[in-house]
């Protein structure tokens, strides 16, 4: 089950739940927003949905939300693909899906390749955004207009359209690629949110090591492209056919889902730095997943049907962090 499914699950639930009399809302939300937890053994996703109900139900208030998400809980826990259901907190629903769901959703990511992600979550939308001449504002610009396309919607520069209120960075384009090169300088203007001044440190941003974030982005891709050229010479194929029960592969699998909704949260909010954000923290997944359970065979161990799992999973999160590199421009490397 991918995050857009579960979110139309949840809401078809809401709806259920009210139709049955369960629930008393004044308004029903149009979209329920589900996402990766904020941190391992939470469940594969979580939902502030129950805390959203309960603003319009008699008052709102912590015992209220709790109310709504036992209601909730009890009929999500009984639906096909759902593996379980805990309450967390003042009301968030963490949500676990059934394994074979998480081998469905690699294989789906391979599937699709760098497309997977894109969708028609702003089809119908039009946005029109207001030239820029600072280099920072119109390369957030130039990356939201293609997000925005990925997503289904369009987007077009003209006078009078939207401004983007970026901070500026004082230098121009040219001296910025004589200092950092493309690729480092795009992510030194895209990474920070938009009211925060970037950093172009040459000596950080440069850096071949874990501290510098566009390192191990694309160090982590690269590995994954070796992993894959290494798993040719050992005869060891890739195939999504196994469960995924460790909480590394877990927790990886759970942003490689959570993609597709990040891109449209980064188009519908003008803001590449989410997507950033997220390669980093899918590139370091990948890492605690790498160590955890290696995808190759060691030493004189024969190639088990694990380890073409492992692989699947490994040549996904390399498909999703090139094809979220590519989206901002930057090169996705085969060698590092």
């Amino acid at each position: 089950m991918t995050p857009a499914q579960l979110s139309r699950t949840v809401l078809q639930t809401v709806r259920r739940a009210v139709e049955a009399d369960e629930l008393r809302v004044a308004v029903l939300p149009e979209r329920v927003k589900v996402q990766a937890p904020p941190r391992a053994g939470c469940g594969d996703y979580a939902t502030n949905v129950a805390l959203q109900l309960a603003r319009g139900v008699d008052g709102g208030g912590p015992a209220v939300a709790l109310r709504v998400a036992e209601v909730l809980r009890r009929r999500l826990v009984c639906t096909p693909g759902i593996a379980g259901v805990e309450i967390a907190g003042p009301g968030f629903l963490n949500i676990t899906v059934d394994p074979g769901g998480h081998a469905a959703l690699v294989r789906g990511v391979l599937e699709r390749g760098e497309d997977y992600g894109c969708s028609a979550a702003l089809a119908g939308t039009r946005v029109t955004l207001a030239p820029e001449r600072e280099v920072r504002g119109a390369l957030v610009g130039a990356v939201v207009g293609r997000l925005v396309g990925v997503c289904g919607g369009e987007c077009e520069v003209a006078e009078g359209g939207l401004v983007l209120a970026v901070r500026p960075v004082g230098i121009g384009a040219e001296e910025l690629l004589r200092r950092l090169g493309g690729d480092a300088a795009r992510w030194a203007l895209l990474r920070p949110a938009a009211h925060d001044l970037p950093d172009l440190d040459p000596g950080r941003l440069l850096a071949q090591r874990e501290s510098n974030p566009l390192f191990r982005v694309r160090y982590a891709h690269a590995r994954v492209r070796g992993l894959l050229r290494n798993a040719v010479d050992l005869g060891v194929g890739s195939g999504a056919d196994s469960a995924y029960d460790h909480p590394t592969a877990v927790a990886l699998i759970s942003l490689l889902g959570d993609y597709p909704r990040l891109l449209e949260s980064a188009a519908r909010h003008r803001a590449p730095d989410r997507l950033a954000r997220h390669l980093e923290a899918t590139a370091d997944a990948f890492f605690r997943f790498h160590d955890a359970c290696p995808p190759l065979p060691r030493g004189e161990q024969k190639p088990l049907a694990a380890h073409r799992s492992r692989l699947a999973l490994a040549e996904a999160a390399g498909t999703v962090l090139a094809g979220g590199l590519h989206l901002l421009g930057i090169s996705a490397p085969e060698h590092l």
